[in-house]
């Protein structure tokens, strides 16, 4: 049976299959780049595929707002949420727009940017050595993705906001759930709807307990910013509080899982290109601009016209959402020379992994500097490294990546 094109758009399955998004979206870029969208059980959108246009949305964040539409969500669970008396699971500096968008991120700002990152650089190489060290222990096999690209970035951000590492297994949990819960695979036998709405649950329950100790004992964390932050000389909302949490807890290593294991597929997949960063690892800053363009981990964001507007020739509506597609954008041929090449000294590489403009991803900086860390060790530890299995990808249509990718390999002796 043939599945229309408006359902392929918004189906996780084929954010599973990189191949089949990949062509699917080439021919939209080039018939049809900005499409009216009329998916079965979601509000009809605009699908943007075009890096240009999604550059002149973002950059126009007054006439396309992030309220009230995000991402993808069916109309049962807008429905759903509705009648709960909540329209949104949370709230958080990605769903706001400014004024109150700055004063939001303004709170952690601060904390992501190079000069403060400085100072965790040594701690951030010492957890990137701990988890290649790690893999000595699999006996030259393991899941790459499971066993080394989830935890390591995890263990990053936890240390960042102050949870103790016994929890880690229960932040992974929650994130695969709230992030992950459309695979059919992942899901534990509950709904896309039930499992990310008991996961943000979870994640409250956590954080709020979390929020009041630091309230009373501050430390110097970034749970302890988040818990005492005040917007305008007023604490911010109980509800806006725990959201930034959970965003801070799951973006922060969820999409940089996705491009440590999805960087090194690449890598395997490009052995030539392999070969040259071992030579030259003076090109590992281009690499992993190379794997961030090449993942894409982020693969949708909304935004809501304001007014009336036409963008490439097509008449935008007041009130009408249009859907940015990061992975289509960043594989754009006018853009990108050779763009279903991967190219580990690509330039210029501008690529939109992290976004653009003023909701440009808080943890850039962080991603690429945990990036470079992990794949200095891994590459400089790892003798030889290939696939073992049939890698897969996470079905979801708004953050995903390999979800396995078995590799096989010999690790040198550890340097004294």
């Amino acid at each position: 049976m043939t599945i229309r094109l408006d359902d392929q758009i918004v189906d996780p399955v084929t954010y599973a299959t990189p191949n089949r998004y990949d062509e699917m979206f080439a021919a939209m870029r080039r018939d049809e780049p900005v499409r009216w969208t009329e998916p079965v059980g979601y509000r009809p959108f605009w699908t943007v595929t075009k890096y240009s246009d999604v550059l002149e949305i973002e950059r126009q964040s007054h006439k396309f707002l992030n309220e009230p539409r995000l991402t993808l969500i069916p109309v049962q669970e807008e429905e759903r949420r509705a009648r709960a008396g909540s329209a949104k699971l949370i709230r958080t500096v990605i769903n706001m727009d400014d004024p109150e968008h700055r004063a939001h991120r303004n709170i952690t700002q601060t904390w992501f940017l190079p000069k403060n990152l400085l100072k965790l650089e040594h701690d951030i190489a010492e957890l990137a050595r701990e988890f290649v060290d790690g893999m000595d222990g699999f006996g030259g096999k393991c899941d790459f993705a499971k066993d080394v690209a989830v935890w390591y970035p995890l263990r990053v951000i936890m240390t960042i906001l102050g949870v103790p590492r016994e929890d880690d297994v229960k932040m992974l949990a929650l994130t695969q759930a709230l992030l992950g819960s459309s695979d059919r695979e992942l899901s534990g036998g509950k709904t896309d709807a039930e499992a990310k709405q008991a996961a943000a649950e979870e994640f409250f329950k956590y954080f709020g307990a979390l929020s009041a100790e630091r309230r009373k004992n501050p430390t110097n964390d970034l749970a302890s910013v988040i818990a005492n932050a005040t917007v305008d000389g007023k604490p911010i909302a109980l509800f806006e509080t725990l959201s930034y949490y959970l965003l801070i807890a799951t973006a922060g290593h969820d999409t940089t899982s996705s491009v440590v294991a999805g960087g090194l597929h690449a890598l395997l997949e490009n052995p030539s290109e392999l070969a040259k960063l071992r030579q030259a690892p003076e090109l590992m800053g281009g690499a992993v601009e190379e794997m961030l363009r090449w993942v894409s981990p982020v693969k949708h964001f909304f935004r809501t016209a304001t007014a009336d507007y036409v963008l490439r020739g097509r008449q935008i509506r007041q009130g009408q959402a249009l859907m940015m597609c990061y992975p289509s954008a960043n594989r754009d041929e006018e853009v990108f020379d050779d763009p279903f090449t991967f190219k580990i000294d690509r330039t210029p590489n501008a690529h939109l992994a992290f976004g653009y403009g003023v909701h440009q991803c808080l943890g850039l900086h962080l991603a690429r500097m945990e990036l470079k860390a992990l794949f200095k060790e891994l590459l400089g530890r790892v003798d030889a490294i290939e696939p073992a299995d049939t890698p897969a990808w996470v079905e979801a249509n708004f953050v995903s990546g390999l979800k396995r990718f078995p590799i096989r390999y010999n690790m040198k002796a550890r340097a004294a």
